[in-house]
């Protein structure tokens, strides 16, 4: 792409409901115990909702685009990986992440607990600082309803 400012910025959003047979992967981390979330790769919405923001900033589309929903070699995937390929991509058009920024929404898993780890964990995987942090809502809609996650990320990328 040409003509794009060397400082841009994506959002990204995600969402799954539980599933009481799937583990929980959530920011790059198993969560013992937990219900885990349903989709086509592990269902890690910190990890999808991270690659939209990545791709959104440098105008490259979005994860369905990038590993597609149905691919068979994506089925029960890391979603790390899908990260790791938006990073990729990124690279090959000149850019790289200064930070993203993730809201968690839902009633459990209790994040605070755990959240210093994640942030060390998916900053170490983004190769930029990745804040997080995690709300409910009031029992109103899905998440509150306890039916489900979702997350929302904002990325800074430069040239």
């Amino acid at each position: 792409m040409t003509n794009l400012p060397d400082i841009r910025v994506g959002s990204g959003f995600d969402v799954h409901a539980y599933d009481d047979d799937a583990p929980l992967y959530l920011a790059g981390l198993l969560w013992p115990g937990e219900p885990g979330l349903s989709g086509h790769s592990d269902g890690d919405a910190v990890c999808h909702a991270i690659v939209d923001a990545l791709l959104g900033a440098a105008g490259l589309g979005d994860i369905g685009g990038l590993v597609g929903v149905d691919e068979p070699d994506t089925e029960g995937a890391a979603s790390t990986g899908f990260v790791r390929l938006a990073l990729a991509k990124l690279a090959a058009e000149g850019f790289r992440p200064v930070n993203v920024s993730v809201q968690v929404i839902g009633n459990r898993p209790k994040f605070s607990p755990r959240r210093d780890e994640a942030q060390r964990v998916m900053s170490e995987l983004v190769g930029a600082p990745v804040s997080l942090s995690a709300t409910t809502t009031d029992r109103l809609g899905f998440t509150g309803r306890g039916e489900g996650i979702a997350a929302i990320a904002t990325a800074l990328i430069a040239r």
